[in-house]
């Protein structure tokens, strides 16, 4: 289901813009504003979502959330101004956001005490469905006809069906019962949000690679522009060897929060090195960029792995749902103010401003096992993963 749905994401990712402003002819502006606007909408009906989740169970959530990425894809090839764009990315987004939150759920009823493990498969998996869905986009764009981008957004939505279809086999976890109190307990914990604001500020790290880093190979070095596409190679197959095997151990609060730490430290070092390919020649820079992006993914993985962890643990299994929507808010607020951020510094500064980027990660980093531990100390609950029905309802 995730290689499917992450393939149907990596078509949007690397074509979407482009279908928008060759095929319906949308100004490049009315577009970055309208997704902007899409992924605010998202974060706030993500919160939501987690909710109903809680209450009615994930899976019916998560059966939603594909169906209506289906639909709304599909909705893409009938957009022809504005309006109609804004209306359906919105509708697109909303529905990617709740996927992410229902997810988190029935991941953690089928991985059991083995979640984080389970998860680390998961978004293995999710890397290599992203890239497969970028290379069917690369085709679309190297041909550059209208058929061949409308061919690849109905794929997309076809993608996504094959992802509910595959859902029918999941395990559907039981509701959880609301417990007398607040309704909104997430927005209430100072704690978890101090959590998820850290969670969310090294969460910038994953718009370097797709933004900062592209920018900064063609306009400030000497190294060849084959390197953009061999970075996002590397990432991923850096990824995918590794992310299972070094998100294990992180298990515990404590154990993610040091991984956050080290997380934002080699994040730092992988900037300080990215800064200097800007210094040196093109054979050079080709194996410097290369080290600073493996150490750049080094970072991506344990920030993944302890964000997962504290995300989860910190969370009253009676509002998991609800939780997780509400640190997902962190990683909604990088990625919508992380381009105009690290355009500014890296590519209006340069080799300060990358210096300036790695010092926030390292700082956010060191913070994060204090954080953590305060978060933790308030913490009234254990949180096993939520019951899953027997047998007879679980096909």
């Amino acid at each position: 289901m995730t290689l499917a749905s992450a393939t149907a994401k990596g078509i949007f990712l690397t074509s979407g813009v482009l279908y928008f402003t060759e095929v319906v002819h949308l100004d490049a502006l009315d577009v970055g504003l309208g997704l902007s606007v899409a992924g605010i909408v998202s974060m706030g009906l993500g919160v939501l979502a987690g909710r109903l989740a809680d209450r009615i169970g994930p899976w019916p959530v998560l059966m939603a959330s594909l169906l209506v990425s289906a639909a709304a894809t599909a909705a893409f090839l009938l957009v022809q101004g504005a309006v109609s764009f804004l209306a359906v990315v919105v509708v697109a987004m909303v529905a990617q956001g709740v996927l992410l939150v229902a997810r988190g759920p029935v991941i953690n009823a089928i991985g059991g005490t083995s979640a984080q493990e389970l998860r680390a498969y998961v978004r293995a998996v999710t890397n290599v469905g992203i890239t497969a869905g970028a290379a069917l986009a690369g085709w679309a764009v190297h041909q550059d006809t209208v058929q061949a981008y409308r061919l690849v957004v109905a794929a997309d939505s076809v993608f996504f069906l094959v992802a509910a279809g595959l859902a029918l086999r999941l395990p559907r976890p039981k509701p959880v019962p609301a417990l007398p109190g607040p309704r909104w307990t997430a927005l209430r914990d100072r704690p978890y949000l101090a959590v998820a604001a850290l969670d969310g500020v090294l969460s910038i790290q994953y718009r370097v690679l797709t933004v900062a880093v592209p920018l900064w190979i063609i306009d400030h070095t000497d190294a060849p522009r084959w390197t953009v596409s061999g970075a996002v190679v590397l990432n991923t197959v850096i990824v995918v060897a590794l992310q299972v095997r070094l998100s294990r151990g992180v298990d515990t609060p404590s154990a993610a929060g040091r991984a956050l730490r080290r997380a934002g430290a080699t994040l730092g070092v992988a900037s300080t090195l990215i800064a200097c390919v800007s210094l040196v020649p093109a054979h050079q820079a080709v194996l410097l960029l290369a080290l600073g992006i493996a150490l750049h993914t080094l970072g991506e993985i344990w920030q993944a792995a302890g964000g997962f962890e504290l995300s989860n643990d910190l969370a009253p299994p009676h509002a998991l749902g609800q939780y997780l929507g509400v640190f997902g808010i962190g990683m909604g607020l990088a990625e919508s103010f992380a381009p105009a951020l690290l355009t500014w510094l890296c590519l209006g500064y340069g080799v300060p401003g990358w210096l300036a980027v790695g010092a926030l990660f390292v700082i956010t980093g060191a913070l994060a096992p204090t954080v953590v531990r305060r978060a933790e100390a308030t913490r009234t609950h254990s949180s096993p993963a939520p019951a899953l029905p027997g047998p007879a309802s679980a096909t």
